[in-house]
């Protein structure tokens, strides 16, 4: 079922690149793709190159630090895509333990996520993890849409593509129980910025000076403006 599995190394210094090497996986260092365009940082400027970097029509994007991975992680997110051709992209939901306790993990997703989206697009907040690191998309749906190369990756894709594909283009899947990496939670301010930032650009409210704001909020446009891209996969750019 998969073609391909591409991992993509930011600068890692935990021997990712070797290890993922040693499972059979291409490695590719984020630097090292589209190195004529200005430098970027960041989750989403990887998850933007990775478009580049692989070939498939449908591409699953998965976080790396999960705990409990399993192989429905892909065949769950990947079986609307396969099975329905009105939908563009599936997003992930789960249950999020937290140290000992079987809930309490998401906490950024409960006191930022949740809020901005009930307040600025209510009609996404029947998606049960709006930033769940695991979804997968048509090819033509990623490549139409801008990434920001932060934290705030994953709203923006979400509110991005059913803005341009329809809501009806959007699904979800339960993936069970997902564990990974808590941080204490005075390190989740930054992350929680780069998605209050990112909401209230999609809503046509910018406030303050990005440059001067601490996190990462700059954006990638949608790949398909890119020359290389378009020259690499065949495409065109229309109006």
């Amino acid at each position: 079922m998969v073609d391909e599995l591409v991992v993509l190394d930011d600068g890692s210094t935990d021997h990712t690149a070797a290890e993922a090497q040693d499972q059979g996986a291409t490695v590719i260092a984020v630097d090292r793709l589209l190195a004529d365009l200005p430098p970027g940082s960041g989750k989403g400027d990887a998850l933007w190159k990775s478009l580049y970097a692989s070939n498939g029509d449908l591409i699953c994007f998965l976080d790396a630090d999960v705990a409990n991975f399993g192989a429905h992680f892909v065949t769950r997110l990947l079986a609307p895509l396969l099975e329905t051709d009105a939908i563009g992209m599936v997003k992930a939901f789960y249950r999020r333990p937290f140290r000992d306790e079987q809930t309490g993990g998401g906490r950024v997703t409960e006191l930022m996520a949740r809020p901005v989206l009930s307040y600025l697009f209510p009609a996404l907040t029947r998606f049960a993890q709006p930033l769940s690191g695991e979804c997968a998309a048509r090819r033509e749906v990623l490549e139409a849409v801008p990434f920001v190369q932060g934290w705030g990756v994953e709203i923006g894709l979400l509110i991005d593509v059913v803005r341009e594909f329809g809501q009806e283009s959007v699904t979800q899947v339960d993936l069970g129980v997902r564990e990974h990496r808590n941080r204490p939670l005075d390190e989740l301010s930054p992350q929680a910025l780069a998605i209050l930032v990112t909401a209230l650009r999609r809503a046509g409210i910018e406030r303050g000076d990005p440059e001067h704001i601490g996190v990462e909020v700059r954006e990638r446009p949608p790949m398909l403006t890119i020359p290389a891209y378009r020259a690499k996969f065949g495409r065109e750019l229309t109006a």
